[in-house]
């Protein structure tokens, strides 16, 4: 990522090789890697305490009765974005080595009021313990506890910017193209290589696909390169997802295009089974498509893997299925 400085437990020192930064630059993070190779997104102060501030006023986080935990990786912005918002507005904070869901529960019980998780790890604890909990990533649990907050937002926005597809203070929102742009005080400088993927005009493609209600109400509906053009139908990844992950038979899945003579693309569906010595048919998984989805999203082809490839978060890298 070419880190010019460093800072460990004997202090501040510039590292060999690195790249210079600039004044105001707080940080570079590595973008997840879901979408491909990782990125470092250079964040400013300006920018990371305009970001814990929104989600602090969103939430209405009160230092005198709530308290952060902190369980994601600090390495990604999902975890380091809970540290910055405590330490920014004074608020109690825990932090973890790492994700364990009885050392989550049992902060909980010793008065922990609000974390960030992603959706597999909510599914293993009990959500109720927590006053509020952010949820980030695009595979949203169809049914999930009232206290929990879908966000949307990425690395370079340092974490969501969007709660329940409503803008946070500050943020603006369009669709281009039936791509998600936005402009807001939390947006990165530009990249560690110094080139800038905001427009002119300071708007950011995110390089996701949406598309917003007649109120304003963002709906998200994957990467724009994860879309499957099946003969002349669009066809979106996750929401084949979401319905296929409801089957007990099917332990993790992920839906990828394939090249097809005849149709072009092929929807096909990558499956981790429960039971390997029971996989699911590939008919069952059709008609658990048709009951919600038109026809032509039902997959055409089933694969059976012993696992996905994943980030350290826990996100599919599709690119890699």
């Amino acid at each position: 990522m070419g880190a010019s400085v460093v800072v460990d437990a004997t202090g501040r020192h510039r590292r060999r090789g690195g790249w210079d930064i600039e004044a105001g630059d707080a940080l570079v993070m590595a973008t997840s890697g879901s979408t491909g190779d990782p990125k470092g997104a250079v964040l400013t102060h300006a920018a990371i305490e305009a970001n814990a501030m929104a989600t602090s006023s969103a939430l209405a986080v009160d230092p005198s009765t709530d308290r952060w935990l902190a369980c994601l990786p600090l390495a990604h912005v999902g975890g380091l974005a809970v540290v910055v918002r405590a330490l920014l507005t004074d608020t109690p904070l825990e932090v973890h080595d790492g994700f364990d869901a009885a050392a989550v529960e049992a902060a909980a019980r010793q008065g922990t009021t609000l974390t960030s998780v992603v959706p597999t790890a909510l599914a293993r604890i009990d959500a109720a313990a927590f006053r509020a909990i952010l949820l980030g990533g695009s595979a949203m649990p169809p049914q999930r506890p009232p206290n929990t907050v879908a966000t949307y937002g990425m690395t370079e926005t340092f974490s969501g910017v969007i709660y329940e597809g409503w803008p946070l203070e500050g943020v603006e929102l369009r669709i281009r193209d039936d791509e998600v742009q936005l402009r807001c005080p939390m947006l990165l400088r530009c990249y560690r290589d110094n080139s800038d993927p905001r427009t002119n005009d300071g708007w950011f493609p995110t390089g996701d696909a949406g598309a917003l209600s007649d109120e304003g109400q963002l709906s998200v509906f994957g990467r724009v390169d994860d879309m499957i053009t099946t003969g002349a139908e669009k066809v979106w990844p996750v929401a084949i997802e979401r319905i296929l992950t409801q089957l007990p038979v099917i332990a993790d899945v992920a839906i990828v295009g394939r090249p097809d003579p005849e149709w072009g693309q092929a929807v096909t569906a990558v499956v981790v089974p429960t039971d390997p010595t029971q996989p699911p048919a590939l008919e069952a998984v059709r008609d658990a498509v048709k009951e919600h989805l038109p026809a032509y999203c039902a997959p055409r082809n089933l694969e059976l893997v012993n696992e996905l490839p994943q980030t350290p978060l826990g996100k599919t890298q599709r690119w890699k299925v």
